[in-house]
Parts: C-alpha cells; sequence; structure tokens
C-alpha cells in the first residue's frame, strides 16, 4: 500500500502519475485514480472529493477523532474545510473528482447567495450521495481529459460547484418564520423538505416524494408547505431554478443551452419563456449585464 504525508499545497501530495489537474484564481481541480493505500492532510484550501466510481472499504477520521468505515459509492461527496487534518485509508482502487477553492472565494460566493454570516462549511455524513456533485464531477473530469483543457470552462465550472456547495454543506440557513395560523410543516420537516428541494431543484421530483419525506398526503402537503415556505412547491423550485441560472448567466462562460439543461430547464426556449414570464427579462439580456 502506498503511503504519502501532505505538504502545504492540497495536491502535493498526489503524484502527477494519479491523474490531470488544472489550478486556477477560482480553485483547482484534479481527477485521481489511486491503487489502495493511505494519506494524511492538512489542506489550507476547502477540499470537496466526490467519488466517480465504487470504492468500498474506506477508513476516515478527521482531527484525530474516531475512526469511521463506510463504502464509497460512484457520487459519494466528502467536505473537507481547510485547515483540517484527516486521515484517509482506502482498501480498493478509488477513482475521484478533488475540487480545492481558496476559504476567501468560499466568503466571496457565500456573500453573493446569502448575505454575510454564512461560510461555516458543515461536512456531510459519511458515505453521503450527491447525483448533483456527482454530475459536476463527471463534466470536469472530461475536459481534465481534453488535450488542453480550458481554463475558462473549468473556471465557470468550479464556480457552478462551488455554488452548490455553498448552498448545500454549509452553516445552515434560517427557515422562514411559521405563521400563527398553524397547520405548516413542523421545523424538522420544513429543514428536510428544503434541503431536498436545494440539493435536487434541477432534476425532477414529485409532490408525492416531498410529502412522503414529511409523512402527509400530496394534498395536505402543499397546504402545509405553502403555509410555511409562503410559496407553492412548484413556484419554490421555479425561484430556485431561476436564481441558479441568473447566477450562471453572470458568473460562467456556459451558453445559454447548456445553463439551461444545468438549471433544471427542457431547453433555451423553455428557460427564455419562464425568465421572461417570472422575471420580465431574458437570459440574453442578463448574460449582457456581465
Amino acid at each position: 500500500m502506498e503511503r504519502q504525508i501532505a505538504n502545504e499545497h492540497i495536491f502535493d501530495e498526489i503524484p502527477g502519475n494519479k491523474g490531470p489537474r488544472v489550478i486556477t484564481d477560482r480553485g483547482a481541480v484534479a481527477h485521481v485514480v489511486r491503487p489502495p493505500g493511505s494519506h494524511r492532510l492538512r489542506p489550507r484550501e476547502h477540499m470537496v472529493a466526490v467519488m466517480l466510481a465504487a470504492s468500498p472499504g474506506i477508513r476516515v477520521s478527521f482531527d484525530h477523532q474516531r475512526v469511521h468505515e463506510y463504502d464509497g459509492d460512484a457520487g459519494t461527496i466528502s467536505v473537507m474545510p481547510a485547515n483540517s487534518e484527516r486521515e484517509v485509508t482506502w482498501s480498493s482502487t478509488c477513482e475521484k473528482v478533488i475540487v480545492t477553492m481558496p476559504p476567501q472565494r468560499l466568503l466571496e460566493l457565500s456573500a453573493h447567495e446569502f448575505g454575510a454570516g454564512r461560510a461555516v462549511l458543515q461536512p456531510p455524513p459519511f458515505g453521503l450521495i450527491d447525483l448533483r456533485a456527482l454530475h459536476l464531477a463527471e463534466m470536469l473530469k472530461a475536459e481534465l481529459a481534453r488535450e488542453v483543457p480550458s481554463k475558462i470552462y473549468i473556471e465557470s465550472l468550479i464556480t457552478i460547484f462551488g455554488v452548490h456547495i455553498v448552498r448545500n454543506y454549509t452553516g445552515a440557513d434560517s427557515l422562514p418564520p411559521r405563521r400563527k395560523s398553524g397547520g405548516g410543516l413542523s421545523n424538522r420537516s420544513a429543514e428536510r423538505v428544503r434541503e431536498l428541494l436545494e440539493s435536487r431543484f434541477a432534476s425532477k421530483i414529485t409532490v408525492g416524494e416531498l410529502a412522503a419525506v414529511s409523512g402527509l398526503s400530496p394534498r395536505h402537503f402543499i397546504q402545509a408547505f405553502t403555509k410555511t415556505f409562503g410559496e407553492s412547491p412548484h413556484r419554490y423550485v421555479l425561484r430556485l431554478r431561476l436564481n441558479f441560472a441568473e447566477e450562471l448567466l453572470v458568473e460562467s462562460v456556459l451558453s445559454i443551452a447548456e445553463i439551461a439543461h444545468l438549471s433544471g430547464f427542457s431547453d433555451q426556449s423553455h428557460l427564455t419563456v419562464t425568465m421572461s414570464k417570472h422575471r420580465n427579462r431574458t437570459p440574453r439580456q442578463v448574460k449582457q449585464q456581465r
């Protein structure tokens, strides 16, 4: 088994022959394939790893605390805050995409997304699968595999990835106040539903799935959701998709068609019609404001 001790930079402990990597002003990314082994590291930047293939038998400990064991499936995400220490042992070949981001960049994305005060990373439970992060990781892998990867495109994907991390793995956002009349979701149910929607808003999710999370019938769930959040589930998801699309239109160099797909719209026309109706402007007009 190979054994490496990390140096100051997060990628220094990963041999160059283990996979390509690109370093940009907004962060860095590497596609890594490693045989069974172990490493100990204390990165100076935030680090997120997404498994691209199953890798059973992973053992990890943070800051010399107790060891956790789990099987890593494709899409398993690991979030490591800057300056925390981690030791990992893996018993089978491990393929993953690693994205690093300077703490200041996370603060900038957090301030843009939520305002001040939401930039503390909260690592998810060990073994959590994040399909949206997997999709972005696969896009990064594909670009790294090109003969000459586009730094601008990779920077855009890192920004999108960073927004996803800020939205789902930072300090808990406060829930909307409950109405005095009652009849809304419990705080626990509201938080679970909010987390589910924010992680899956770009994919198809039914009212039945959301209702099951809350233990309610679909009809009662819609009433309780609307009372808690002040809008219907459909409008809530639509707002998340439009917010994300506008963010990409301003921050990235992706085409409008690509942004429509990543934001959960069927095509560019669908995004244009929806944005015109609800935001009184077209994607092209938003993009021109960059």
